[in-house]
């Protein structure tokens, strides 16, 4: 949502006609076309971003792989991480370029936008620091195995792995058992003659 709100309002509202005579439009920020360039394309990034690992995490259950389990953790904690620091700089690029920016007309329109881009920049930054340590607490789960195997265990996390039972090393007789029926059988059956040899 914050993603969508920083470049939607500086697609909607940050390019202005800086007076009535010029017909041409110009960022808001500073007449920088790079300041809202990258705010539009950091917000597009990071909107798609987070579809994919919306749907990532609605199939996760689904990946049987303990190994594609384990890449999907750690590309969600790369993106998160990655898409911090580059929303960080998108607030330290936009306020910068907004407090030089020579206040007009045509400015004073769209300022509400721009601080609004401003704002959700900063909040940006905040949201995707916590799907990172979210992410990095799901990569630490899964390196005792409860995450990126769940069926073959129990399901407290806590319980130990039930090993394979062990005796005392001595056989005894009483494990071998008769068969459950019994009938009594003939040495020779009347119906069968034993050839001579």
């Amino acid at each position: 949502i914050f993603s969508i709100v920083v470049f939607g309002s500086i697609v909607n509202e940050c390019y202005v006609n800086m007076d009535s005579g010029d017909p041409e439009l110009y960022c808001i920020f500073n007449k920088n076309e790079s300041a809202c360039s990258y705010g539009i394309a950091i917000g597009i990034i990071a909107f798609f971003g987070c579809i994919f690992f919306f749907i990532v995490d609605l199939h996760f259950q689904q990946i049987s792989s303990v190994k594609d389990r384990k890449r999907a953790v750690l590309l969600d904690l790369g993106f998160s991480g990655f898409l911090s620091f580059l929303w960080f700089v998108a607030f330290c690029f936009l306020a910068n370029q907004w407090q030089r920016t020579k206040m007009s007309k045509g400015v004073l329109q769209g300022a509400d936008a721009a601080r609004a881009a401003i704002a959700f920049s900063f909040f940006s930054i905040v949201v995707w620091v916590a799907l990172a340590v979210k992410a990095l607490q799901r990569y630490r789960l899964g390196t005792d195995m409860s995450l990126f195997a769940t069926d073959q265990f129990a399901a407290d996390p806590a319980a130990p792995y039930p090993g394979y039972p062990t005796g005392s090393g001595i056989e005894s007789t009483e494990t071998y058992q008769s068969p459950p029926f019994t009938e009594t059988l003939e040495a020779n059956p009347k119906s069968y003659q034993v050839p001579a040899y």
